[in-house]
């Protein structure tokens, strides 16, 4: 084991994980002899990156995570997992996916839970409907739909606080029609390890970021230029709630809920042939 050996650390800009990894990436906190090089990428990147495995410790959507089970393993701490905080389908004024006409569809990626979580939905909701995915960085979703690019985007992330102000309208919450569906919170990212990672490594990994958490919940305001920096959206008011919804009990530690929610998610993405079966424990530790 090699605590001084560079690992590649990867997470996304959004207020959520900067806030997980402030402490971590400002060594505010010991990291017990650690050393990262740290990269921030839009997570839909960060999923076709860890195709090719390109990071040692990395941010993932669990639809991604689903199919890289063989490559990476899935860490107990710093995921995005909850209630009410799923994905939203939003379109302009008089839009509806019971037209009869062929919609197109903006999504983040098409390695996303929300993509994954959309065709979920349709199959449930709308089954035999053909619609068109247009997979886009998420930043861009919303004003595809306005631009009339897309009929509907699926948004993520901040996108869920500010839509009503470009003129957008919410059709579904993805997040509410999966709870009413399992009443099992959304998996939406994970924070994986490539399973060639020691496991006293890993599970070092994994407390490491458990108090990056801890530290950020009781100092707040500590290096929250970081977060400000690497923001999309540089409203405070926005950031506050992206970090309040997304940075929860589950992001602290899985538990049980959250495990069942995640092999829930899987089993219902290999029963539609969109996943793959997984041969490998969860876990790392």
């Amino acid at each position: 084991m090699n605590k001084q050996h560079p690992y590649r650390l990867a997470y996304s800009p959004c207020p959520n994980d900067t806030f997980i990894f402030k402490a971590v990436a400002r060594q505010l906190i010991d990291l017990q002899g650690f050393r990262f090089n740290i990269v921030l990428e839009d997570v839909e990147t960060l999923n076709q990156q860890a195709k090719k495995g390109v990071h040692d410790i990395t941010k993932l959507s669990f639809a991604a995570f689903g199919r890289l089970t063989d490559s990476y393993a899935l860490l107990r701490t710093g995921s995005a997992l909850g209630l009410g905080c799923g994905p939203l389908l939003v379109s302009l004024p008089g839009r509806s996916l019971e037209d009869n006409k062929h919609s197109v569809i903006a999504v983040p990626g098409m390695e996303t839970t929300a993509c994954l979580l959309f065709r979920f939905y349709m199959d449930d909701l709308f089954p035999g409907k053909t619609v068109t995915l247009l997979p886009m960085p998420f930043d861009g979703i919303m004003p595809a739909v306005v631009e009339k690019q897309a009929d509907f985007g699926v948004v993520i992330h901040e996108g869920r606080f500010v839509y009503p102000s470009l003129g957008l309208e919410m059709k579904a919450d993805l997040g509410e029609w999966w709870e009413k569906k399992t009443a099992l919170p959304i998996p939406l990212g994970c924070i994986a390890v490539k399973r060639g990672l020691d496991t006293a490594l890993a599970c070092d990994i994994q407390e490491l970021i458990g108090q990056s958490i801890d530290h950020a919940f009781l100092h707040p305001g500590l290096a929250h230029d970081y977060i400000q920096t690497h923001a999309q959206e540089l409203d405070e008011n926005v950031i506050q709630q992206h970090i309040r919804l997304y940075v929860n009990e589950f992001s602290r530690d899985i538990g049980r809920a959250g495990e069942v929610a995640i092999l829930t998610f899987f089993e219902k993405g290999r029963a539609a042939g969109l996943l793959p079966k997984i041969r490998h424990p969860l876990f790392a530790c």
